[in-house]
């Protein structure tokens, strides 16, 4: 058989055609994934992310809290610190103090503590990076895998959250505002950052009132405001 020869023309079409495919090769390959055929070289491959020890994703679980904690001059705030609570307890001071995370300013007593409790929910609309809140009394304790399942069982939630031993207020002073609202037991009552940005931090009635039924005062109003907004 006659060996095949090419004409210079010729040669220099084929060459253009080679040129045009591979240019073709390269342009599609991200979208035919020609090259994922090949694993990587060794040193390319991405490794699998670390899997957290139960320690780190408890830290990581418990970095979305905070404890609102009213404090006055006679609350004895070490004897706090040396409880598993130190580290997210957020105090609610009548004093500017090293440990005050929240300052209002007022001397507190018994009928001021309401306005006390809308100091700190307008402080708490400006919080970053937490999901979840407890406001505690200062006689109080709360055991930590109580709160631990609490947090799991509503993390994420795209609803208000708010967590007590609810009861009605009765307040025939205030019908239409704080009689008969549902609020939680100011002893120990939890929430997450849902709840706190439907609070109504303007909400008006006849005070001075108890302030935890303010706060579900506050709660009942802006949830209402909120839904209708919504509609």
């Amino acid at each position: 058989m006659a060996p095949i020869t090419l004409s210079r023309p010729r040669i220099l079409i084929l060459l253009i055609v080679l040129g045009i495919v591979g240019t073709s090769v390269v342009l599609t390959s991200d979208r035919h994934n020609y090259w994922g055929a090949f694993p990587p070289p060794e040193h390319e491959q991405v490794p699998p992310p670390k899997e957290l020890s139960p320690q780190e994703k408890e830290r990581e679980l418990f970095s979305k809290l905070a404890i609102v904690f009213p404090v006055n001059h006679n609350t004895d705030m070490q004897f706090y610190k040396n409880m598993w609570l130190r580290d997210y307890l957020h105090p609610v001071c009548d004093f500017d103090g090293p440990d005050c995370k929240i300052v209002c300013n007022q001397e507190s007593t018994y009928h001021t503590l309401d306005q006390k409790t809308f100091c700190f929910s307008r402080a708490l609309k400006n919080y970053k990076d937490i999901e979840f809140f407890i406001k505690l009394d200062d006689d109080s304790f709360i055991d930590k895998d109580y709160i631990k399942r609490l947090m799991l069982e509503h993390q994420g939630s795209k609803k208000p959250v708010y967590i007590s031993d609810h009861t009605r207020f009765r307040d025939p002073w205030n019908e239409g505002t704080l009689d008969h609202v549902l609020y939680g037991n100011g002893k120990f009552y939890m929430f997450n950052m849902n709840l706190v940005r439907c609070l109504d931090v303007e909400f008006k009635y006849n005070g001075p009132r108890n302030e935890d039924a303010v706060f579900g005062g506050m709660v009942t109003s802006g949830y209402v405001q909120e839904q209708e907004q919504v509609h």
